[in-house]
């Protein structure tokens, strides 16, 4: 609570003041009344004296009213109205009946009030005037010098007396109200002191809050939302007023009761589909929120995890292609020579034997087959081995035209098929090995045919950013199964007859030996694979180099 000054106290006295005045024409006119009906010996009251007091003392509240809306000094204002309060006050008390008034309580009143707006002394010298006005009052009717409406004619004694005690009412009046405005002052003061303090720490809170790098969501003990801070908004991407009186429950499915989650502490982790439809992975923590020691709710703590489990991925991959070609790349080579030997036995048994049609039939299937499994080691021993990249400035735009020019001229390609390109008017530059690029690029257009045996449509994609490219080769094929879209670009994971599973794994390592990323997604029928590049553009191209990678790197 704050201490209110002058100019807030203003209106506050501008409205009693009315409510006064109209107490007293209320009660003036019921006494005459009453006196009237009742026979009562009542003081004669000049009612339109009584009557013109009012109505005055109506127009300078509305005068008062002006002067606060202009905007005059608060102090000249304060100063001129307990004044003229007090002399309203007194013709008051004179006209109905001076000694015998009933409203004297009004002087009082007037200096209890001026107590709130006024300084002491101002509240002292106040009450020194209302004294005088008082004493007028009494003396003045006394010695005949106006009117006197009292009921009888006071003695002079009871006139000193009534003057002294005037005088000392007024001054305890002003004393006491003056330590109570002091008192009010300094309490005013404490309160605003730590209000400014608690206002302080309440901010601070805040900050506290909205300065997370995560999100923060309170509940009751009921788990209905509370409370979403801004980095939680933003990693939800809704407006924490649509979470109002729900629980966490309805928003993250996921979530196992509250009660349990709090006793077992753990994090949890589950994917969340947004209101836009995408799926995000939510790494979650509760705890109580006590209050005087009891729990009042939970504090949910949560964090977008979705690039971390996808590097996560990404590393497990990375891991499994490494082993795999280490150990596949001695298997190929103790597999190639007897290969090649039983391959070689096989064409001299069927020159030195005189074979009929069917076995001579055998032996090409034989022979057929060798060709193509020496085909496989072939191409896993060049996927397994170091590649030399010559890296240099390429527009990326030409390079995917031309490798979808071939492909226009596929073995597989008809009428059935079309091909889309989507690609950007300015020349995309990056630092590439373009025949490299080409084999990705090759590869993803093949493998996105044979997704499509009944035909289809190819879209090929070209955007650009900042720092790098995206190239999405998008197709309306059979898709790719649940839980297929990870090991896709492991070695011998194809579907297709006759594939040896190495397309996209060879187009995957060449992304990664360019600082790239390569994922699929599928949502049903057909799939997109997105590759990530780095971008660079003719002004900053630094000259031809040469990169190897090692085998420890591949996948």
């Amino acid at each position: 609570m704050e201490m209110l000054g002058p100019r807030q106290w203003i209106p506050w006295l501008i409205r009693v003041r009315i409510f006064i005045i109209s107490f007293l024409l209320g009660i003036q006119l019921i006494l005459q009344q009453a006196g009237g009906i009742q026979g009562l010996i009542v003081i004669q009251v000049p009612l339109p004296y009584f009557l013109a007091v009012i109505v005055f003392w109506y127009v300078l509240a509305l005068i008062f009213h002006i002067l606060h809306k202009i905007n005059v000094d608060d102090r000249v204002q304060a100063n001129l109205q307990m004044v003229l309060d007090s002399v309203m006050v007194s013709l008051i008390v004179y006209i109905t009946g001076g000694v015998d008034s009933f409203f004297y309580f009004l002087f009082p009143v007037t200096i209890l009030m001026s107590s709130i707006v006024l300084t002491r002394m101002g509240t002292y010298r106040l009450a020194a005037l209302c004294f005088v006005e008082a004493a007028l009052i009494l003396l003045l009717p006394f010695a005949q010098l106006i009117p006197s409406y009292s009921i009888e004619e006071p003695s002079l004694e009871f006139l000193q007396y009534k003057i002294a005690t005037n005088l000392a009412a007024f001054l305890a009046v002003a004393f006491l109200a003056g330590k109570l405005t002091d008192t009010l002052h300094r309490t005013g003061a404490e309160l605003r002191s730590r209000s400014g303090q608690l206002e302080d720490l309440r901010a601070l809170n805040q900050d506290i809050v909205e300065s997370m790098r995560g999100g923060l969501i309170t509940t009751d003990l009921e788990g209905r939302i509370l409370l979403l801070n801004s980095p939680g908004r933003e990693i939800l991407g809704i407006p924490a007023v649509s979470l109002a009186g729900k629980t966490v429950h309805e928003v993250f499915p996921g979530l196992p009761p509250v009660q349990r989650y709090a006793a077992e502490m753990g994090r949890l982790e589950i994917l969340w589909k947004g209101t836009k439809g995408d799926k995000q992975y939510l790494g979650f923590s509760v705890a109580p929120l006590t209050r005087n020691g009891a729990v009042d709710g939970f504090v949910y703590n949560f964090q977008d995890v979705t690039q971390l489990k996808q590097l996560q991925s990404e590393i497990q991959l990375k891991d499994r292609m490494a082993a795999i070609g280490r150990m596949a790349a001695a298997i190929a080579h103790e597999i190639r020579n007897p290969l090649a030997a039983i391959a070689g036995s096989v064409k001299l048994f069927s020159r030195m034997a005189q074979l009929n049609q069917d076995e001579q039939k055998l032996i090409a299937i034989v022979l057929k087959e060798s060709e193509r499994l020496n085909g496989i080691i072939t191409d896993f021993l060049l996927y397994s081995r170091e590649k030399t990249y010559e890296i240099n400035s390429v527009n990326v735009a030409e390079i995917l035209e031309e490798t979808l020019t071939l492909l226009q001229n596929h073995p597989q390609m008809d009428e059935r098929f079309r091909i889309e390109r989507l690609m950007p008017v300015r020349p995309v530059i990056a630092p590439l090995d373009a025949d490299r690029m080409r084999q990705v690029f090759w590869n993803l257009g093949d493998n996105a045919i044979k997704a499509m045996p009944e035909g289809g449509v190819l879209t090929v994609e070209l955007r650009t950013g900042n720092e790098q490219m995206e190239i999405l080769f998008r197709d309306t094929g059979i898709g790719i199964r649940p839980g297929q879209a990870e090991k896709i670009f492991e070695p011998f994971q194809t579907e297709f007859t006759g594939g040896t599973g190495l397309g996209l794994a060879i187009a995957y390592q060449i992304i990664q030996a360019h600082g790239g990323t390569i994922r699929a997604e599928s949502e049903g029928k057909g799939s997109t694979l997105h590759i990530e590049l780095p971008l660079t553009t003719a002004e900053n191209t630094r000259d031809a180099r040469t990169l190897t990678t090692p085998l420890t790197t591949h996948g």
